[in-house]
């Protein structure tokens, strides 16, 4: 049997690998970003379907995702809006250059715009886009609700934003979503942030799936009046 000090010890000698991981999953960068990427590619692909089932794409809609990591959610967009367009933003030069090379034909042909940068402001006019998708992105957004007011900005009237959240009951479980990397958010938390950026309460649906492991999430729509 082990004793509770050396358990103590143990995860305090972790400390600084879950830590390393959860600024990785904030912003991947270097080699490790890379295997980041590719975990995220798994893990992030049932999150991504859900949100993205959730804003019932039409053909020609003008789509931004917020946060596209290595661009597998992007590719999707993409099949869904084959007379449309797709663009993307993301904090990581590593996963521009991945989500790039995944999706190099749409951005051949100029059907797909991706940029790196802040998520606050964005390089979009008013009401640019039909539908806009934050999957597995909200933990690193701002507490003042500016980054949802951009998505909020550049969202057309009447067009759809959609969320996608793992449930802090579940990533308080995980030792790398830290307070230092990860805001935690359950489904109040997601309405008045979404709320904070300029969304209407009676505009807001938040609906609970449990996802394999047992993993609690939320998906958000918002529609902008």
């Amino acid at each position: 049997m082990v004793e509770p000090s050396r358990r103590s010890g143990t995860a305090g000698r972790l400390e600084p690998l879950w830590s390393a991981l959860g600024r990785q999953l904030r912003h991947p960068s270097g080699l490790t970003g890379d295997l980041v990427g590719r975990f995220m590619s798994l893990a992030n692909r049932q999150p991504n379907d859900l949100a993205i089932d959730a804003l019932c794409l039409a053909p020609t809609d003008r789509a931004l995702e917020l946060g596209f990591g290595p661009g597998d959610a992007l590719r999707k967009l993409a099949a869904h809006t084959p007379q449309g367009a797709v663009a993307g933003v993301d904090h990581s030069a590593l996963m521009l250059a991945r989500a790039r090379r995944l999706n190099r034909n749409a951005v051949s042909r100029g059907t797909m715009t991706l940029r790196q940068g802040p998520f606050s402001p964005l390089p979009w006019s008013d009401s640019a886009f039909d539908k806009i998708l934050m999957a597995n992105v909200v933990y690193f957004f701002d507490a003042e609700g500016r980054d949802v007011a951009e998505a909020y900005r550049v969202l057309r009237p009447g067009g759809l934003a959609a969320v996608y959240a793992t449930d802090r009951s579940t990533m308080r479980r995980w030792p790398f979503s830290r307070p230092d990397t990860h805001r935690r958010f359950n489904a109040e938390d997601l309405r008045l942030l979404l709320m904070r950026g300029g969304f209407s309460a009676d505009d807001i649906r938040i609906e609970q799936h449990v996802l394999p492991f047992g993993i609690a999430g939320l998906v958000a729509t918002a529609r902008k009046a």
